[in-house]
């Protein structure tokens, strides 16, 4: 009898705490924001890519960190790093995942209030003319002074291996707890899905990356909801979540 009320005493505590932690002391995460110094990034209404994606991955770091990850950011301040300096922490660090956090743009203004949403990308050349358009608009500035040559032989060389399915299993992950925790909150949150493209700074870390791009800041309403602690923190969660969720498959894919 007395085995049973310490058993019911447990479950009760695990129920009341949402089950027993998992132990996230061992996994490592580097995250990158866009951007930074003379490169602004994606402007709109006197609001800036570059200050927008460092407000969320400072807020990731903390978030990270209060789960128990072991967690490093690129920059954590206003300041530009060449393609290299991005990833070379994450490889440095032997992170399982790198994570690069960008805000998105058009440029026909005629649009600028029906092109929306959360859009999380992974390495990948596509034919797809949207993530050819945006990949290119963030490797502008990532890539100058490289050829097109060389451009070609450094994303070719990774292509194929288990880093770009681990990328793609991560980005499924990241996106789809990304929006759940968005539309429980705000009303018509659009899900831009998960998407291939040739983004250059996914290239350099040796293991499973993904670039989020946050939303659009040439969207009134989603610039609006992009600047505020509350929305942030709504994007925030849900990338922790699917980070861990990731983790977890992979665990039990590998089996150990």
């Amino acid at each position: 009898m007395r085995n049973y009320i310490v058993y019911i005493g447990l479950l009760a505590f695990f129920v009341g705490c949402g089950g027993p932690s998992v132990d996230r002391s061992h996994s490592v995460v580097v995250i990158d924001a866009g951007h930074g110094g003379h490169d602004t990034g994606a402007t709109e209404a006197g609001k800036q890519e570059k200050d927008l994606v460092l407000q969320i991955t400072k807020k990731l770091y903390n978030e990270f960190r209060s789960e128990g990850y072991k967690v490093y950011m690129t920059r954590g301040s206003d300041r530009f790093l060449k393609l290299g300096q991005r990833t070379r922490i994450a490889d440095k660090k032997d992170a399982m995942v790198f994570i690069s956090i960008h805000a998105n743009a058009i440029a026909n203004r005629g649009r600028f209030n029906e092109v929306e949403g959360v859009e999380t990308y992974y390495l990948q050349k596509t034919r797809d003319a949207k993530s050819q358009r945006i990949a290119a608009r963030e490797n502008a500035s990532v890539l100058q002074g490289t050829d097109n040559l060389s451009k070609n032989v450094i994303i070719d060389s990774v292509l194929n291996g288990p880093k770009i399915i681990e990328s793609h299993k991560l980005a499924i992950d990241v996106q789809k707890n990304m929006v759940k925790n968005l539309k429980s909150e705000y009303k018509a949150v659009k899900d831009g899905g998960v998407r291939p493209a040739p983004f250059y700074v996914l290239v350099g870390a040796s293991r499973p990356s993904i670039l989020v791009e946050v939303g659009y800041i040439t969207n009134p309403k989603e610039r609006q909801r992009l600047f505020t602690s509350d929305y942030q923190e709504e994007i925030v969660e849900g990338i922790v979540k699917g980070v861990g969720n990731y983790l977890d498959n992979r665990k039990r894919e590998i089996n150990i």
